[in-house]
């Protein structure tokens, strides 16, 4: 690759530029077909396994730089409309302030109810976005005035909004008929809703009760194909001066099921270990493996002690199952000494909101599967 300025091939949690990218050709395809035609899109597929790369990467298209303004964001930890104003006011500002373009300054004047929050650089003179969520003192007119702003730009704009599911549990009541209202009022800015929660977003755009029924076109991400992400880490071992076993590949990719992310840390990983010269083998998979799980132990001990006696229970039953799909069953109750199956199920529910279980089609898995790992080790 020569020159690299990037020392580990395999960058986990952000985009840097498509030569650390792998495929989704067809997608970012998919993604540029329903803008060209002004179409809103929603995004459903499990966590980590590469929207907000997808989004990011669509983004960084030269045609779709040229001829938008793009701004992402993500909504996961947000519990408010004042938190969701506040977001997006901050990457708009964010995106906009390298530009120095006429309509860009014209922020500061159009999103009046935001002002108060503005200071000026003691150095330059210049605006600084310095808004905390007090500074939100009425989301709804500062929405109002932010979609306003976008609608006046000086070419089109895309809005990606990441795990938009969370909307649905905002403390303000009508949020989704609220938003739903002021997109389908824009006539040159689009949206990408992208969420991890497959039945709250399917809910959320499929059902006739829903204010964002039938608004966009759907579409799920599936994991990359694994010849072609195989082909694609050999090349990049080879473009630092190493190699690696392609089986190797191939078992990373299948021990935690294609999903981006956790391939992506293992391999990191494995990089790291590996001398530059030499080849990458299976003798290298269980110390990478371990070395990630050690990195992460803190925060899994966090986890569990904000768990209950039952809940920590059922997570490590299902851990050791890898994929639980007849928990209630007389037999998973008695083989894991769970009690009663009202009592799991209860542990059931809590594990899903706080995100420590999902649930599939095959059955019920531990999100994060490296803390399923570290959870087989010490439990």
């Amino acid at each position: 690759m020569g020159n690299n300025t990037i020392s580990n091939p395999f960058v986990v949690g952000k985009y840097v530029s498509e030569a650390y990218f792998c495929d989704r050709e067809q997608e970012t395809a998919f993604l540029k077909k329903q803008v060209d035609n002004g179409r809103n899109t929603a995004i459903i597929a499990a966590r980590r396994l590469g929207k907000s790369g997808l989004i990011q990467h669509f983004f960084a298209q030269s045609d779709i730089k040229k001829r938008y303004h793009t701004f992402y964001i993500d909504i996961y930890s947000t519990n408010t409309l004042s938190e969701f104003v506040f977001l997006l006011g901050k990457a708009i500002y964010k995106e906009l302030k390298p530009l120095h373009s006429q309509w860009g300054e014209r922020f500061f004047t159009a999103i009046k109810s935001l002002r108060p929050g503005f200071k000026l650089d003691s150095m330059t003179g210049e605006p600084i976005f310095d808004i905390g969520l007090g500074s939100v003192e009425q989301p709804q007119t500062s929405i109002d005035e932010i979609f306003a702003y976008l609608e006046a730009a000086d070419k089109p704009c895309i809005v990606a909004i990441d795990e938009f599911q969370q909307i649905a549990n905002y403390a303000e009541k009508n949020v989704e008929a609220l938003l739903r209202t002021k997109t389908q009022q824009c006539k040159q800015t689009l949206f990408i809703f992208s969420g991890s929660r497959r039945h709250l977003m399917t809910q959320m755009f499929h059902s006739p009760s829903k204010p964002f029924y039938q608004s966009v076109i759907t579409t799920d991400l599936k994991p990359l194909d694994k010849a072609v992400y195989t082909n694609f880490a050999i090349q990049l071992f080879k473009d630092y001066g190493k190699n690696i076993e392609p089986e190797l590949i191939e078992k990373v990719y299948d021990e935690f099921e294609g999903v981006t992310w956790f391939m992506q840390m293992i391999l990191n990983e494995l990089f790291a270990i590996t001398v530059e010269g030499q080849t990458c083998g299976f003798d290298l998979y269980e110390p990478a493996l371990k070395n990630v799980v050690q990195t992460q132990e803190s925060s899994y001990k966090d986890t569990l002690l904000n768990l209950s006696a039952r809940q920590k229970s059922v997570l490590f039953a299902i851990a050791k199952e890898r994929i639980a799909d007849n928990v209630l069953s007389g037999k998973f109750l008695k083989d894991n000494n769970l009690g009663t199956s009202s009592s799991v199920q209860a542990a059931l529910k809590g594990l899903l909101e706080k995100d420590v279980l999902t649930r599939t089609e095959k059955g019920y898995q531990v999100y994060d599967y490296f803390l399923a790992e570290w959870i087989r080790w010490n439990y």
